[in-house]
């Protein structure tokens, strides 16, 4: 019986070479011109199922499952682009995310259907389960959850008006915020796998590019806050990604 990973892995190992690969920006921008009078549309839908056919027969599938799979992916895939160039800013990332994601999904349907061999009995009986799940947590919590957190806290430092005048607050804070994502998922990562030494790095590069500018700016109120917020968002990934390491017994490289 097939493998439920080994189906899907080589299925979305063409769905990217298909989606990010073997289709030009002129492409994109003719669907989103044309929507569905593009001739690329339909073009690109067909090229997906098509690709399918590889992984397929080096599986072993049988044709007749070979042509439905080859029907739906071009079809699905149809309907999931022309929903994407036909709707009001889907150029924002998370149309992308939602595109991608229902790609995806429908590769693993395929997948589960033609394997039958992953029950959610299976899941929950597998020793990397809960792991999996604190993982997970981990991460999640790193994100919204501890922005709100370190929000709260530097409401009680509040940038007077005249700080304003030297950097964009708006700015300021809109880009922290996607800077403080991005940290923390790479000290957690570095700190999952035990490479404290790289978390190290991670901070001497963010100081030496976010702590520049505001030095020169001689706003002493303006660099504490930024400082304390970034300093919150060490700490608070540090403990949790320490914690989580001990949980699953990582050792210190």
């Amino acid at each position: 019986m097939l493998n439920f990973f080994g189906v899907l892995i080589p299925f979305l190992l063409i769905h990217i070479i298909c989606d990010f690969y073997l289709q030009s920006n002129k492409w994109v921008e003719e669907k989103k011109t044309h929507t569905y009078r593009s001739s690329v549309l339909y073009l690109h839908s067909l090229l997906h199922g098509i690709a399918l056919i590889i992984p397929a027969l080096v599986l072993g599938i049988h044709w007749r499952s070979i042509v439905c799979l080859v029907t739906i992916v071009a079809i699905s895939h149809f309907v999931i682009d022309l929903w994407k160039v036909t709707t009001v800013n889907g150029d924002k990332f998370s149309y992308f995310i939602i595109d991608q994601a229902l790609h995806v999904l429908v590769l693993a349907i395929i997948a589960f259907h033609m394997t039958g061999g992953l029950t959610i009995d299976t899941i929950l009986q597998n020793e990397n389960f809960s792991n999996c799940i604190m993982i997970i947590f981990g991460y999640l919590l790193i994100l919204k959850p501890t922005s709100i957190v370190i929000g709260s806290v530097l409401q009680k430092y509040p940038i007077s008006d005249t700080n304003t005048n030297n950097i964009g607050i708006n700015g300021l804070v809109a880009g922290g915020e996607l800077i403080g994502y991005l940290e923390r998922v790479l000290i957690l990562t570095f700190t999952l796998v035990g490479s404290y030494a790289a978390v190290g790095f991670v901070l001497a590069a963010k100081s030496i590019f976010r702590f520049g500018e505001l030095n020169k700016s001689n706003d002493r109120g303006m660099t504490e806050y930024v400082l304390i917020g970034s300093l919150l968002s060490v700490v608070i990934t540090t403990l949790v990604g320490t914690l989580m390491a001990f949980g699953l017994d990582v050792k210190i490289k």
